[in-house]
């Protein structure tokens, strides 16, 4: 699993390295032809991640509950962050895999609820969940780079 672990670091990196020069108002700005802006995108990743491993395993998320009403699945952006607002969420962005990391190493997923993805991927347990959700990120990853390209 530690190259599960390294690819989500990886591409968390990359996905914080595309918002370098941008201004809040860019990031909040949804092109002609997007539902969502990079805002969205990146508190998107942060929630689905805590949601796939950690509430479907029975435990609490380590994320506020807000960001979670405002940016799971089948939300669109309704908010604007302010800077110190999204500092915090680039701060989970980072910060949360090394946590998933030791607490999975630390034995704390036990359970699992069984949940089928809308692409038809059926999520049984941790060692299919972490893959599945370094997959979403990429697609999230890939989103951003398309919206930035009409900022």
């Amino acid at each position: 699993m530690n190259i599960q672990f390294d690819i989500l670091k990886k591409s968390r990196a990359l996905l914080l390295k595309e918002l370098d020069g941008l201004t809040l108002e860019q990031l909040h700005e949804i092109p002609n032809g997007f539902k969502n802006n990079i805002a969205w995108n990146v508190a998107h990743v942060v929630v689905t991640e805590q949601l796939l491993h950690y509430k479907l395993s029975g435990l609490d998320c380590l994320c506020p509950d807000d960001l979670i009403d405002d940016y799971k699945k089948g939300t669109v952006p309704t908010k604007v962050f302010t800077e110190e607002e999204f500092d915090e969420v680039k701060d989970l962005l980072m910060g949360l895999p090394d946590t998933l990391e030791e607490d999975f190493e630390a034995g704390i997923f036990e359970n699992y609820n069984e949940y089928s993805t809308s692409t038809g991927v059926v999520l049984n347990s941790m060692e299919v969940a972490i893959p599945f959700n370094n997959f979403h990120e990429g697609i999230h990853y890939g989103i951003v780079r398309s919206i930035k390209k009409f900022l």
